[in-house]
């Protein structure tokens, strides 16, 4: 099994900043890729950035130039560094793994995010 834990999400004005982290533990042997979902209210998941085992990265349009992923593998971590936040930017954002050499797709129970005044 394959545990994923998400902190950093809060209450934060528009064009504040907040730093996400997602830290995965259990039965690891390989990461192929980490990243980031979000779900507004009556929205369907959509995916912010991720991050590939080389270190390529992909962003969503919507935060391409304010969101920035990144990963420490030693400790199984990947960050999210939100700035500039918009008001819709609010939404649970949640953490996404895929791990194994036969892939396997685990998820964390989300943080969240509101931006408002």
């Amino acid at each position: 099994q394959v545990q994923l834990v998400e902190s950093g999400g809060g209450l934060v004005q528009p064009g504040g900043s907040l730093r996400l982290s997602c830290a995965a533990s259990g039965s690891i042997f390989r990461i192929n890729a980490m990243g980031w979902y979000r779900q507004a209210p009556g929205k369907e998941r959509e995916l912010v950035a991720r991050i590939l085992s080389g270190g390529s990265t992909t962003y969503a349009d919507s935060v391409k130039g304010r969101f920035t992923i990144s990963r420490d593998n030693a400790k199984n971590t990947v960050y999210l560094q939100i700035n500039s936040l918009k008001p819709e930017d609010t939404a649970v954002y949640y953490c996404n793994a895929i791990v194994g050499v036969v892939p396997s797709a685990y998820w964390g129970q989300g943080t969240q995010v509101t931006v408002s005044s």
